[in-house]
């Protein structure tokens, strides 16, 4: 369980579903549909739900590819939580967020798998979090242009091995969509 003390609260990190970044990644569809019922359970079940959202040069605060995916919209009261950086940890306001929630444990799904996701999980367990990858609620877009494997062989590879991701005092996995328990870990 969590190395973090006083934190029994599990939440729904949504990475980086914005236009810009899922046009033209993997399953883009019925990922950003699976998505969409994890954040409507997570509701239903009083779970929080936070959001990411990234800018950078190609991604300008406020333009179109900015925006998170029509087919989601962010409950005003959901924390949003803005970043530049690839771990959503890193020079942002979201380990406030969480310890104002008492949060310990993570499920993650969002984008893309291979840079802000995998980045996002490591700085999670680093930093003592559980954090939980949903196998078929996070993709990325092809790279093999630049030497990487197809997407569906990056996101294979992320679930393999964040499956078998071990940290002392900390836990890993994944989980499929329809197995998600946000009660207890997977």
């Amino acid at each position: 369980m969590t190395t973090l003390e006083n934190r029994p609260r599990t939440a729904l990190l949504v990475v980086d579903v914005q236009n810009g970044v899922v046009e033209g990644t993997h399953q883009r569809d019925p990922v950003v549909a699976n998505i969409g019922s994890l954040v409507e359970k997570a509701r239903r079940e009083g779970v929080p739900v936070v959001w990411v959202q990234h800018s950078d040069k190609q991604l300008v605060r406020g333009s179109d590819d900015w925006r998170i995916v029509p087919e989601l919209t962010p409950g005003e009261a959901e924390p949003l939580v803005e970043k530049s950086w690839a771990d959503s940890f890193d020079d942002t306001s979201l380990e406030g967020v969480l310890s104002g929630l008492g949060v310990g444990r993570l499920v993650v799904v969002g984008a893309q798998t291979d840079e802000c996701v995998r980045s996002t999980l490591h700085g999670a367990v680093v930093r003592g979090y559980d954090a939980t990858l949903v196998s078929d609620a996070h993709t990325t877009e092809d790279q093999t242009a630049w030497g990487a494997p197809p997407p569906e062989q990056v996101i294979a590879h992320t679930n393999l091995y964040w499956t078998n991701h071990k940290a002392p005092g900390r836990t890993a996995g994944t989980v499929e969509t329809s197995k998600v328990d946000f009660a207890r870990p997977s």
